[in-house]
């Protein structure tokens, strides 16, 4: 899962950022407003964690032009501020969840998960043909067979999954599944795969994952 980082504290966004990579998220970084709602424009995430003090546009207003905009991306706010006008500032303009800082690390991965599962409470679980991958116990199955992936294999699964029978590039799941900075020169993305397949498809007459020539991959269900 991809999430961007909106927050001008550097070694609070270096925190953040080591955390969630650590946890296998793929992390983008911006350190004002303007540069977020430019990520936001450019790439899709599955969340975005929202400084309210932010330099060129604060949060409050990137908020409001995220949703004015039809983003709909679950929106986590931080701030040092911890009155109650702050938080229905905050959850008025359109954030899904408020954290205070300073917060323990725990407290953050805990309320982006549940951001991320309401988020997708309308597609809990993932069909492909006999494959099924559950997003909230992170468990594969094919033909009732449990299928154990590394964290990066089920992310490559999940994206695969929820664009199943779309040609994705390199580029598509790289930025996906790692991160803006993802060296393309490198064949990270075709050894994942190589990965998958031989625990998704090797032992199974019919195959799921298919090669898009001069383009990249394609899960067929």
């Amino acid at each position: 899962m991809r999430i961007l980082v909106v927050e001008d504290e550097v070694k609070v966004t270096s925190f953040i950022k080591k955390g969630l990579q650590e946890e296998s998220y793929a992390v983008d970084v911006a350190y004002d407003g303007v540069e977020g709602l430019a990520f936001l424009e450019m790439n899709v995430y599955d969340a975005v964690i929202l400084d309210l003090m932010l330099p060129k546009k604060n949060g409050i207003e990137v908020m409001r032009e995220v949703r004015a905009r039809k983003l709909n991306v679950p929106v986590l706010m931080l701030t040092a501020r911890d009155t109650l006008a702050d938080k229905v500032m905050g959850l008025d303009a359109g954030a899904d969840d408020y954290l205070t800082k300073p917060f323990a690390f725990q407290e953050l991965l805990a309320r982006l998960r549940s951001l991320l599962r309401r988020g997708k409470a309308e597609v809990a679980m993932l069909k492909v043909a006999d494959l099924a991958l559950d997003p909230a116990t992170r468990k594969v199955k094919r033909s009732d067979q449990e299928i154990i992936l590394t964290a990066k294999e089920f992310s490559l699964l999940e994206y695969m999954m929820r664009n199943v029978n779309k040609p994705l590039s390199r580029t598509m799941l790289s930025e996906h599944v790692w991160d803006i900075n993802f060296d393309r020169m490198t064949n990270v993305v075709d050894v994942y795969i190589n990965f998958l397949r031989n625990k998704v498809d090797k032992d199974f007459e019919t195959k799921l994952i298919h090669t898009v020539r001069g383009v990249g991959y394609i899960l067929k269900g």
